[in-house]
This record gives structure tokens, C-alpha cells and sequence, in this order.
């Protein structure tokens, strides 16, 4: 099979872009012929598409760029605050959207950033954090569909990388999915206090993703219904159904986070009732012991001489049992001991009852 020499320079180049970009201001021109890494503004009047980047969100190149390409001013106002709420506007001259990179720092801290693009006519222009790693996207995209992207508007670039933030969102539920099972098995293994505070994160977690997935669906059916006769919006269509299909994910996973909060408690129960049980039959053991050594250890009781009792100690002993049988009877009087399940009487009809009943109540109707 020959090689495509102009294919193999394109990704050379592309390569040597992300190791040399670092936090520059990049510039990436391209057309169906010809590609440059180190394109300029003024390749929008050679016929070029353009893609800007910025990725470290400086604010001087972003108002500069602003004035250049007669951005919203409330949309730079929005990039320049730095918002992390999904969202897209749509203006005379260019769209403005808000998307979000979430990832995991560690099972219970979810890390949020926010990618900020402007789309015009033949050009894009990217602004993020440098916690973005929006070229490597970019490559992945070029990867796969370089003819396509480079035969087509600047749009089909836009539409790939909404496609590519959401396709690294199933990471991210992966991620949820085995700290679920992980704590499912540490509740039914041994629950402990911080299973149940881990769990309750996660539940925080998982609202936090269902919500923001909400807004990013929002935006995806927003391009859906404005621009359905543009070229490869199916793949606006494809990020649709993937971001649905997350939010039915997550939708599920809370029930299961729900019902190992449920487990949990139960756990905690049963151990709590098993302990009271241990607890209970010692109680029962040593209470009489204790009745019997109580009795016997009164002052005026002789036990080598047990036949012969003081007065006293019968009057005691008699003083007990009126209590003890007093107590009772307050314990069945109060339903707390003896108590009767009471039994409903169901009355049964006929059907010749239940057929004048009913004759009766059509007549009251007429």
C-alpha cells in the first residue's frame, strides 16, 4: 500500500504543534490543499479556515481578539469571568457556546473546566484553562476524519470537538459505575461511618454530572433545531444521543448510590439489633442472680438460720410483689404487654345486596 506524502506531512506537522504549543497563542490555517500550523489572522482572506487557540485564558489576547473579530461583548464578559454554565448564544456574525471538561482528580473529587468557543465564518476561536488539553482533541479529530474536516466549512471542526468533549464524559462514568460497586461490596462486607459519607459525595457527585449534562443537552438541541440544513450536523445528532444516553447513566447510578444508602442503614440495624439481643441475654441471665442476691443480702436475714424470717424482710419481700404485680396489670391495661391483635370483621354482600345497591344509586342519579 503507498503512503500519502501530503497525509504524513499534515500529521508531522500537527505533532510538532502540540510538543512546541505549550502555552502560546496558536494559529492553525487549513483548507482542503494546504495546511499551516503557524497560520495568521489574515489567511481568512486566502480562503483558509481558521482555527485560534488560546490555553492559558489570557485576557489581553482575548479582548484583542475580541475587537478583531467584533465579538459579544457579553460573551467576552462571560470567558473573561471564567463561568462554567453550558450554554450557546447566537449572534449576527458568530455563535458563542460554553461547554465543560469534567474529570476525576480522584474517586470523590470531580475537577470541572470550562472551554469557551466562538464560532464565525471560517473561523473558530478556543479559549480554556491550560488544564485543557484541547490540541490533543484536535489531533484525535484530524486523526480520524482529516479529509473530511479539511474538505469541508469550518462548522464540521466545531460540530467534532462537541462531539469529542462528551465522548470523554463516559470516562467519567466508568469511573462512578466502579466507585458504586466498589462501595456496594464494602457495605455488605463491614459498613462503616466513612462508607456512608463516601457514599453521600458520590450522590453529590452524580447530581453535579445529571445537571450539567441537563445544560449540555440544552445546547446540543439548540444547534439540532437551528442548524438542521447545515452540512455534518449528524454528528450534533450522534453528541445528542450520547449525552441523553449519559443522563439515563447517571439517572441510574443514583438509584443504585439510593439503594446503597438504604443497604447501609439496614446494615447498621441489623447490628445494632443484634448487639441489643447479646446484651438482652446477658440482661435475662443476670437479673434474677442479681433479685436472689439483693434478697438475701438484707440486713436482718440469717441464712443459717433461713427458716425463722424477720417480719421485716417479709414485709419487703410482700411490698415487692404488690409492685411487680401492679406493674403488670399497668402493662396489659396500657397494651404494652398481652396486647390482642384486633380483628377486622369484613362484611361480606351479597350479590343480590350489591345489585340493588347499585340500582338504588342509579335512581338517586336520574
Amino acid at each position: 500500500m503507498k503512503s500519502n506524502p501530503k497525509k504524513e506531512y499534515y500529521f508531522i506537522c500537527l505533532n510538532i504543534a502540540l510538543v512546541i504549543m505549550g502555552d502560546s497563542f496558536t494559529i492553525i490555517s487549513y483548507n482542503k490543499d494546504k495546511l499551516r500550523m503557524n497560520g495568521s489572522i489574515e489567511d481568512l482572506e486566502n480562503g483558509y479556515n481558521i482555527w485560534v487557540d488560546i490555553p492559558d485564558h489570557d485576557i489581553d489576547k482575548i479582548n484583542d481578539l475580541a475587537h478583531k473579530f467584533n465579538l459579544n461583548t457579553d460573551a467576552v464578559d462571560t470567558c473573561c469571568n471564567k463561568s462554567k454554565k453550558p450554554e450557546i448564544r447566537q449572534f449576527d456574525n458568530h455563535t458563542f457556546t460554553v461547554m465543560l471538561e469534567m474529570k476525576n482528580k480522584d474517586p470523590e473529587t470531580l475537577l470541572i473546566e470550562a472551554i469557551y468557543l466562538f464560532l464565525g465564518k471560517n473561523w473558530l476561536i478556543t479559549v480554556h484553562s491550560s488544564e485543557v488539553n484541547l490540541m490533543q482533541i484536535a489531533k484525535r479529530i484530524f486523526n480520524i476524519k482529516n479529509e473530511t474536516i479539511r474538505q469541508t466549512r469550518i462548522e464540521a471542526l466545531y460540530y467534532s470537538m462537541l462531539a469529542e468533549i462528551v465522548t470523554k464524559y463516559e470516562q467519567l462514568l466508568t469511573g462512578l459505575e466502579l466507585s458504586v460497586s466498589d462501595y456496594q461490596r464494602q457495605t455488605l462486607v463491614k459498613p462503616l461511618p466513612a462508607i456512608f459519607e463516601s457514599i453521600d459525595t458520590l450522590s453529590r457527585q452524580a447530581i453535579t454530572l445529571r445537571r450539567h449534562f441537563w445544560h449540555i443537552r440544552n445546547v446540543v438541541n439548540v444547534l439540532l433545531h437551528t442548524e438542521e440544513e447545515k452540512d455534518h450536523i449528524k454528528y450534533v445528532k450522534i453528541v445528542y444521543d450520547d449525552i441523553s444516553q449519559l443522563i439515563d447513566f447517571v439517572e441510574s447510578y443514583e438509584g443504585t448510590i439510593n439503594s446503597i444508602r438504604e443497604l447501609y442503614v439496614a446494615k447498621v440495624s441489623l447490628q445494632i439489633n443484634e448487639t441489643m439481643r447479646i446484651l438482652t441475654i446477658f440482661t435475662a441471665i443476670l437479673l434474677p442472680l442479681s433479685l436472689l442476691a439483693g434478697i438475701y443480702g438484707m440486713n436482718g436475714l440469717d441464712l443459717n438460720n433461713i427458716a425463722v424470717m424477720p417480719v421485716g424482710v417479709l414485709i419487703v419481700i410482700a411490698t415487692m410483689a404488690v409492685i411487680a404485680i401492679g406493674l403488670i396489670f399497668f402493662f396489659i391495661k396500657k397494651k404494652w404487654l398481652l396486647a390482642r391483635e384486633t380483628k377486622i370483621t369484613k362484611q361480606k354482600f351479597t350479590e343480590k345486596q350489591v345489585n340493588r345497591h347499585e340500582s338504588k344509586l342509579e335512581h338517586k342519579q336520574s
